[in-house]
């Protein structure tokens, strides 16, 4: 089947326990956005509670032609974040959009 588009986000919803200022909180942040980008090629942004200390909301995006590939990438991402020890993942939302293109 040629022209699936398949993309996927993930919400990653963390907490900073160490963090005293928003200083810390976008170290720890940066790293993860950064380096998911880096090693996973995948779109990334920090999407919520941004004027909080500890607390944070990050974005994660991939597409791609395969399901079973985006599936794969974004398991990654989400292992990355949960191996992070700065941070405790409060939750996570997986978000499919597929379509005909």
């Amino acid at each position: 089947m040629e022209g699936v588009l398949h993309a996927c986000a993930l919400t990653v919803d963390i907490r900073v326990p160490s963090s005293h200022s928003l200083k810390e909180k976008r170290a720890v942040v940066r790293h993860l956005v950064d380096g998911a980008r880096a090693r996973f090629g995948v779109a990334s942004a920090e999407i919520g509670f941004q004027d909080q200390w500890q607390r944070c909301e990050l974005g994660f995006a991939a597409v791609g032609g395969n399901q079973g590939h985006v599936e794969s990438v974004l398991e990654s991402v989400e292992r990355f974040v949960w191996s992070s020890p700065e941070v405790e993942v409060v939750s996570t939302t997986w978000s499919w959009l597929d379509t005909d293109a």
